[in-house]
């Protein structure tokens, strides 16, 4: 059976192209090959589950010594710098 195949350009640096290089000479097979097996590899990859972030939201949160009396503050004071803020420009167009 033959397999259909679709020519395509892209652009690669350097450096890419060399690890390719490689890649494609450790493997014994041809620079296409290596590439093909690369994206199917990095497709099988198990992407970051979300929990990652919620785990890096909460590192962050931490180190910030963040607390829900912090934020609050934090909120408020953002809103008031933004409200002033608006004033000022409506100020100005009139």
């Amino acid at each position: 059976m033959a397999i259909t195949t679709v020519r395509s350009t892209y652009a690669l640096d350097v450096e890419t192209v060399r690890v390719l290089d490689r890649i494609a000479h450790r493997w014994g097979v041809s620079k296409s090959e290596a590439l093909r097996r690369a994206i199917r590899g990095a497709e099988a990859q198990k992407p970051p589950a979300a929990d990652d972030a919620l785990r890096a939201l909460d590192r962050l949160q931490r180190s910030l010594q963040l607390t829900p009396v912090k934020a609050k503050a934090w909120t408020a004071r953002t809103w008031r710098e933004r409200r002033a803020s608006a004033t000022r420009r409506e100020a100005r167009g009139r």
